[in-house]
């Protein structure tokens, strides 16, 4: 019976989270050390985020010893140039073996990290956020809304260059158990992104008069966000003001005199006295004036606005703001006339 290679130094006394409280877990993980705000993930940091999965997910060791790694992302237009210049290089000025290089492809799809579900048009922002403020004086909070993350599919081979098919098989086997289920995760500050894996290539150098070495490239592909700080968005929600009143309590207040509730029709005399036959008046209110009894007069005639309404009338329609003006021929024009109304609301 083999004997167990790998010993647990520890158990593990705290259980792992599941369900809501790792996804609460994750979200805290996101905004932790910051701002209430993610964090957010260009392009660049894409980059860091697959090479610090190739150090540390991917690390390959022979002879105890871990096989050194380029810290530096190299396109498909600089790799001739990194073949001549590359410093794994031993006291002979011979290229050192093996180490590991990650060369990424210039070409970014837009991604299929939705699913291939319908987008969101117009790059709306969406509520994210609520937090709480205080001033001292005035206590509120502000609505924190960000935009939809724009998914990126960004291609990159992972080469690893030995001289013997035990490196080529070790670093197999590592490439193998973390794609078991078909892909990777890795975490760019602090959000998970799937990475999967295609069919290795072999671009061992096969010359004769070239040195043999092995060339194995594992292409993968990371199925990343972008997520744009500029875009964020802070608004004030609702604001509350704490204000505060004195009172003397010595004094009585006046009492409020109670008026009587205004009717909706009342009684209009209309007064012309000697020697005037016209009467003009602005309304403030929306009225039909109901001609009534009138005294010492023959016959009136009405204008609204500078519009001849007609003579005699026995109802007049007032509106707020019109001018009414009644022109009176007197039976005697040495006394008093009087035409009597009722004034209705309306």
């Amino acid at each position: 019976m083999a004997l167990p290679k790998k010993e647990k130094n520890y158990l593990p006394l705290i259980p792992t989270k599941v369900g809501v409280e790792r996804r609460q877990e994750m979200l805290d993980d996101i905004t932790d050390y910051g701002t209430f705000l993610p964090k957010g993930v260009l392009h660049a940091d894409l980059d860091k985020g697959i090479l610090d999965f190739v150090k540390d997910d991917i690390k390959l060791t022979i002879d105890g010893k871990v096989v050194p790694t380029v810290n530096k992302i190299i396109t498909t237009q600089s790799w001739s140039q990194f073949t001549e210049t590359w410093d794994f290089q031993d006291l002979d000025k011979n290229v050192s073996l093996p180490f590991i290089i990650t060369v990424r492809q210039p070409e970014v799809k837009y991604g299929k990290f939705q699913g291939g579900i319908a987008n969101i048009p117009n790059r709306r922002e969406f509520f994210y956020y609520t937090v709480p403020t205080w001033d001292g004086q005035r206590k509120g909070a502000n609505v924190y809304k960000i935009p939809q993350p724009v998914p990126v599919d960004i291609t990159y081979n992972i080469k690893i260059f030995c001289n013997r098919m035990r490196e080529l098989n070790e670093f197999n086997k590592i490439m193998m158990q973390k794609f078991t289920s078909k892909q990777a995760y890795t975490q760019i500050k602090g959000h998970y992104m799937p990475i999967t894996l295609e069919d290795p290539v072999d671009e061992s150098a096969k010359e004769i008069e070239k040195r043999k070495y092995y060339v194995q490239s594992y292409k993968i592909t990371l199925n990343g966000l972008l997520i744009d700080e500029d875009e964020f968005q802070i608004s004030p929600a609702i604001t509350r003001q704490v204000s505060l009143f004195e009172f003397e309590t010595d004094k009585r207040s006046k009492r409020v005199k109670i008026e009587p509730p205004r009717p909706n029709s009342f009684d209009l005399d209309l007064n012309f006295v000697s020697g005037n036959t016209q009467l003009s008046e602005i309304f403030r209110y929306t009225a039909d004036i109901n001609i009534g009894m009138t005294e010492n007069i023959s016959s009136f005639s009405v204008t609204i606005n500078g519009n001849y309404a007609g003579d005699d009338l026995t109802k007049i329609q007032i509106s707020d703001g019109d001018t009414l003006v009644i022109n009176v021929i007197k039976n005697d024009n040495t006394k008093l006339a009087l035409i009597k109304t009722d004034v209705v609301l309306v």
